[in-house]
């Protein structure tokens, strides 16, 4: 991408920077420990499932000027209709992503861990330094309230991760023959289904189309701009998909011909150093904590967005109920991560919530780009059959959520 064109660069990225959290560094790496190069054609699937998904986002809160969540409210005027739409997206996108920051806030402490040693290590055997310095940070970007300012954070962490990874992936040289096989030729190894899905869900989320649609309507404001959008996220998705593949692959190089297993992030850090030397233990040590502290700030932004748009609260990134969005989100994930709590309870109830809102926010973004208030930017067929396609995915991954929270997987 030339120079001049950098500046169209953001939205999408907050995409990026979503999805590859400590969540799909754990999967991926699992994957690639566990199975090889084999189920390298899942992360080209979901890459292209979320760009059809993200660009009809993108489409919809640029022509519309609201989000996804402002779109959904407008949609359903009738009282019961209205409530039941708002009751299943605050459980699943607010709630879901509170007991999810733990995780992320945990997984870029297990990165700063990796490459700082004992710099934090404490008496205690309950508080997490680290995780308390990197709320902190989160706070204070998120307080300023400056879209651009966020944005840009954002940006320097999607590249410190991808430079992070990328180089993790050079020092320990994959076999590029069967990368590309592992590409171009799907299978499913045996015992692989579940981590299929596990890869592609990942990936494929519902709170990315809500921050979004909501993101591009800050930054753009005409139809015009459709073209700058599309670049964005053109470059910005694929990306995020190479990033994937590069910690996929590293594990598959590392692990899977020394049959090494792995449990956690904090092994698959620790465990590169006797193999690679401390370089690449550092390298993925730093590209996990960008990971985790991007996706610290995208899934509290993500929240707020999402109930600002189905609860009509005031527009504007300094307004008080958007603060209070994401403020509990970030605390509550600061607070277990920082404590070690496992809040399986409401893990669970976030699983089903989810199960439930992936598919339906597809079906309704589908019948949304459709409507006669889009205009000439409406769906176009081939548009719609690639949509139905991910919508069918997107019930799979949902039935896979259901079964896995009733432990019937």
């Amino acid at each position: 991408m030339k120079i001049g064109k950098l500046r169209e660069i953001g939205p999408a990225t907050m995409v990026t920077a979503a999805f590859i959290g400590p969540g799909t560094v754990i999967t991926a790496s699992l994957a690639g420990a566990n199975f090889g190069y084999a189920l390298l054609w899942a992360l080209l699937f979901s890459v292209c499932a979320s760009m059809v998904l993200q660009e009809m986002a993108a489409r919809l809160g640029i022509v519309t000027q609201r989000g996804l969540g402002e779109n959904i409210r407008e949609s359903f005027q009738h009282p019961f209709a209205r409530w039941s739409a708002t009751a299943l997206v605050v459980s699943a996108i607010f709630i879901g992503n509170a007991a999810y920051q733990g995780g992320n806030i945990a997984g870029a402490s297990v990165g700063v861990t990796a490459f700082s040693g004992d710099l934090f290590a404490t008496e205690s055997t309950t508080l997490n330094v680290p995780a308390v310095l990197i709320t902190a940070i989160a706070f204070g970007l998120l307080w300023k309230g400056n879209y651009r300012v966020i944005e840009q954070a954002l940006v320097a962490l999607v590249a410190l991760m991808s430079l992070a990874f990328l180089a993790t992936f050079a020092v320990t040289r994959p076999n590029l023959g069967e990368l590309i096989q592992g590409l171009l030729i799907p299978g499913i190894p045996d015992g692989a289904a579940l981590t299929v899905i596990a890869l592609i869900g990942t990936t494929v989320v519902p709170y990315n189309l809500f921050l979004h649609s909501a993101s591009v309507s800050e930054k753009w404001h005409d139809a015009k701009q459709l073209p700058e959008a599309r670049r964005d996220l053109f470059f910005s998705i694929p990306l995020g998909g190479l990033i994937s593949i590069a910690i996929l692959a590293t594990a598959a190089s590392a692990f899977f011909r020394h049959q090494i297993q792995l449990e956690d992030a904090g092994e698959l850090a620790g465990a590169l150093s006797p193999l690679f030397g401390s370089a690449a233990s550092i390298l993925l040590g730093i590209g996990l904590f960008a990971a985790g502290i991007s996706s610290a700030l995208t899934a509290p932004l993500a929240a707020a967005f999402a109930l600002r748009g189905v609860l009509g609260l005031q527009r504007g990134m300094n307004a008080t109920g958007f603060r209070l969005a994401w403020l509990a989100v970030l605390l509550c994930g600061g607070l277990i991560a920082t404590l070690g709590v496992r809040p399986v309870e409401v893990i669970w109830f976030a699983q089903v919530a989810n199960g439930l809102l992936l598919p339906i926010v597809t079906g309704f973004l589908l019948w949304e780009m459709n409507t006669p208030r889009l205009g000439a930017h409406r769906n176009s067929h081939w548009q719609n059959l690639l949509g139905c396609v991910v919508l069918l995915v997107t019930v799979l991954l949902g039935g896979r959520s259901l079964l896995s929270a009733f432990g019937m997987l």
